[in-house]
């Protein structure tokens, strides 16, 4: 029996071969015609039908010349900055910072809000994004992705994580086209993308700001878990401190226990460095010199515990600290916590500083929004193939 034949597969070849050479202009930059056959394979007249229906659909335009050696000039394309815009946020202790990119990751527009005396946070990040939109002259309609960063770990009260809810909060606000993800995950792309794990396949963040969470890139993927929850250093259980069972298994415990913004706080008072955060805390401390000593081995010591529970178990290259204790630390705490982990495991990776000191978490989102802006405009020349019927 001969196998059966479906009309419409030159148009699906077309919605392929329009699909790649979009991707090629996204990630290469400008080609000329010839260029885009030499990469895709394509023939020199298929390469350039293609190039004329990615222009007709206003996604590439020509930008310029290249003149060979010999012969006539060639006309060079590329993507049309315009064709989509993203923002991305972060949310600050004191302040929201939003901005506003095309599709090539440019940024258009960047703005900055307090949040001190402010009675609605939600409305802030809510004119932050607006705002960041109308600086670059761009209608909200045609922001196709807003990211937003979130605190890592599991809501105490709810049981959920606060991407969740954070998510239907501000889907509520600003539409569909948000999406939330923790601070470690947004500060991982940032040093994936231009910080200390550049070239890095495999590496841990820990996120110690406000909050204390983990980012786990393996193989240049985010693993986030069956649902979400990797990375949840909250629920870590640690010896010395009480780990919630039963109806407290909600509670925030055993790890933060010892980590946590009071903890620390308590730490340094014990030891003359009376602080309003935990980052002051351990910035007096690392001023202070052999006198603050204590209070950064204490402090190595307790967060030792997780970094060496994360490299038991996934024995990453590289653990990279991020976030404001982390950054308040310095080169002194990574030193002693290098030398607290080393002490546990026989193969300790490599601990050092995050390098993205400035918006981490911002520039992390935005990266973020674009590579989903992109995917999505590639999928809308998948969704442009008629379907057979």
């Amino acid at each position: 029996m001969s196998a059966p034949i479906f009309p419409g597969v030159p148009q699906f070849l077309r919605a392929h071969n329009d699909r790649n050479a979009l991707d090629l202009f996204l990630n290469q930059g400008p080609l000329t015609r010839g260029e885009l056959g030499e990469l895709t394979g394509l023939s020199k007249m298929t390469a350039g039908q293609v190039v004329d229906r990615l222009e007709g659909r206003g996604l590439i335009r020509r930008v310029g010349e290249k003149a060979p050696r010999r012969g006539p000039a060639s006309a060079v394309y590329g993507i049309v900055p315009s064709s989509s815009f993203v923002v991305g946020v972060e949310v600050g202790p004191k302040s929201v910072v939003a901005a506003c990119a095309d599709i090539t990751g440019s940024l258009a527009g960047q703005v900055e809000l307090s949040t001190v005396d402010s009675g609605d946070s939600d409305d802030v990040v809510a004119r932050a994004v607006v705002r960041a939109a109308g600086q670059a002259d761009v209608p909200m309609d045609k922001v196709k992705r807003i990211v937003l960063g979130a605190p890592s770990g599991i809501d105490p009260a709810t049981g959920r994580l606060p991407v969740t809810d954070e998510l239907v909060r501000w889907r509520e606000r600003l539409g569909p086209a948000v999406v939330v993800d923790t601070e470690a995950n947004l500060a991982a792309v940032a040093e994936e993308s231009t910080g200390a794990a550049r070239g890095v396949p495999s590496f841990a963040l820990l996120w110690y700001g406000r909050d204390i969470g983990l980012a786990l890139m393996l193989n240049g993927v985010l693993h986030r878990g069956a649902r979400g929850a990797a990375g949840d250093l909250g629920r870590l259980p640690v010896s010395g401190t009480m780990v919630p069972r039963g109806p407290q298994q909600r509670r925030r415990g055993a790890f933060p226990d010892l980590v946590s913004g009071s903890a620390v706080r308590e730490l340094a008072r014990e030891h003359g460095f009376p602080a309003g955060s935990a980052a002051d805390a351990v910035r007096a401390a690392v001023f202070a010199g052999a006198r603050g000593a204590r209070v950064l081995d204490e402090l190595a010591r307790r967060l030792a515990s997780g970094v060496a529970a994360t490299c038991a178990v996934l024995d990453p290259h590289t653990i990279l600290l991020a976030g404001e204790v982390s950054r308040a630390g310095g080169s002194a705490l990574t030193r002693r916590l290098q030398r607290e982990v080393a002490t546990i495991m026989p193969t300790a990776p490599q601990v050092t500083l995050a390098e993205v000191d400035e918006f981490p978490v911002l520039r992390g989102a935005v990266l973020t929004a674009v590579a989903q802006a992109r995917d999505e405009l590639l999928s809308s020349l998948d969704r442009a193939a008629p379907s057979n019927s």
